[in-house]
């Protein structure tokens, strides 16, 4: 928490939907969403009213589609390795060959972040070796149903092993410790491109990430999550320790919790 005033001065933002006023109407949201052709389809489901509720969806790790076409969507490895550091938007566009009218910031918001974060702590990992990085991720909510944009942190640390464990009282109790393993981006749209291919969309350069699903407030499932995880894992918990994503009404809680 030392450094939450670097926190909020996160470059990776975009203008916030006003709350509406009449939940009858349609927002904004939903008119901006129809526009790009997305509105209640895949990764984009649970990003206005009219998608479902976190509670009844079966099975979190389902959706692996962008809805969209290669050109507006990060669906295979990048050209390039990651410049260091990525400082906007626009660097990360530009990495990655995307048009600045491209809507997934929409949802990339939540892997940047992370990768922002860990900027900001300095954690070293090594750039041609098989690191395993360890984070805990708390608060996720709409998230839960958008787990594959996760994948992006595979181009964003490329080499290592990223196990993150979400922790949070909206996950569904049947899906309490459910693991998700993720070695592939979301597809495009595009039924001839590479992305659809296993073979393609996997490198030995690239991370793999592991999400493993919590229910309940991180100072109750603390002891759970230490459980399975080795002494190596523990060392790491020392040096990466933060709310990745978290709300106001979830502040409080966090505050309370032993770390």
């Amino acid at each position: 928490m030392s450094r939450i005033d670097m926190l909020s001065q996160f470059p990776f933002t975009f203008s916030v939907e006003p709350l509406a006023l009449n939940h009858t109407n349609r927002s904004m949201r939903c008119l901006f969403l129809e526009s790009m052709k997305v509105h209640l389809k895949g990764l984009w489901k649970s990003e206005c009213m009219c998608g479902p509720d976190i509670a009844s969806v079966k099975d979190l790790s389902i959706t692996t589609e962008w809805n969209m076409e290669r050109s507006l969507c990060p669906c295979t490895e990048p050209e390039n390795p990651v410049p260091a550091p990525l400082a906007s938007w626009e660097d990360y566009f530009q990495w990655r060959s995307l048009p600045l009218h491209s809507p997934v910031a929409v949802l990339l918001h939540w892997p940047l972040t992370l990768y922002h974060c860990l900027q900001l702590s300095r954690v070293r990992t090594s750039r041609y070796g098989h690191d395993t990085l360890h984070i805990h991720y708390l608060g996720p909510e709409k998230e839960l149903l958008q787990l594959a944009v996760f994948a992006e942190l595979r181009a964003l640390f490329p080499g290592v092993h990223l196990r993150i464990e979400l922790v949070g009282p909206a996950v569904p109790r049947s899906r309490d410790g459910e693991v998700v393993n993720i070695s592939s981006y979301p597809n495009c749209s595009g039924e001839s491109c590479h992305c659809r291919s296993s073979i393609a969309s996997e490198n030995l350069n690239c991370s793999a990430v592991t999400l493993r699903i919590w229910k309940g407030l991180y100072h109750e499932r603390y002891g759970d999550i230490v459980k399975v995880l080795s002494t190596v894992t523990l060392d790491l918990f020392k040096n990466v320790k933060f709310p990745v994503s978290f709300t106001v009404k979830y502040f409080h809680v966090w505050l309370t919790s032993p770390y």
